[in-house]
């Protein structure tokens, strides 16, 4: 497949995942939206407005609220949410009309970005509120690919964070690295990869704690 045809492919996978995630979003409670999330200092409903902000605006807009806060991703992200003041189902509904938005951050990530955006704050949202879920494999092992990829360590996974580590997944065919095992879902290998310790129970293996320590 070419290029321009596994990038299509991709495109579309992130318009299904923002669809599947709105569909099980759609009738949280208020109270549900104001769960904290496993995003430090954000509840359930700023995950999603995290999602939509960039869909929202204009890469010029997008890089002068960077240049606004100093160049710091943390605080850039921190007070797009704020400024964001919609209900959760407002978010949701902007995130689904939206869903075929085909935007990428800059910096040559691809569709593989946005991907992984959407899986990975989709679980910080489901697990606290311990909503099931299941998973397209294809998009899966896309997401998981992309973590494991040196590119993923600029702003979506740690330098250093897999070496000497072997992850293996037990519900799809998925591998990856050499050294200490670390077996699990592909939800849970993927979420300690993006950096989320409550993934880490529900792994297994003499390699867990070694991605403990790097969390």
């Amino acid at each position: 497949m070419s290029d321009s045809g596994a990038g299509r492919d991709l495109q579309a996978m992130v318009a299904a995942e923002r669809r599947r995630l709105c569909d099980d979003l759609n009738a949280l409670t208020d109270a549900q939206w104001a769960t904290a999330s496993l995003c430090t200092g954000w509840d359930c409903r700023d995950v999603v407005a995290h999602l939509v902000w960039a869909l929202e605006h204009s890469g010029i807009q997008i890089f002068g609220q960077f240049v606004r806060a100093g160049f710091n991703l943390t605080k850039f992200t921190m007070r797009s949410v704020r400024a964001d003041t919609r209900s959760g189902s407002q978010v949701v509904e902007a995130l689904r009309a939206n869903a075929d938005n085909p935007w990428t951050p800059p910096g040559g990530f691809g569709h593989a970005a946005p991907l992984t955006d959407t899986l990975v704050h989709g679980q910080d949202i489901r697990r606290p509120l311990g909503l099931p879920t299941s998973f397209d494999h294809a998009r899966q092992r896309a997401v998981l690919d992309f973590l494991a990829s040196k590119k993923a360590t600029q702003g979506f996974s740690a330098k250093g964070r897999l070496d000497g580590v072997a992850l293996h997944a037990t519900d799809i065919d998925w591998s990856h690295g050499t050294g200490a095992e670390v077996r699990g879902t592909a939800e849970a290998i993927m979420m300690a990869m993006a950096g989320r310790p409550a993934a880490l129970a529900d792994l297994d293996g003499e390699g867990v704690g070694l991605l403990r320590s790097r969390i």
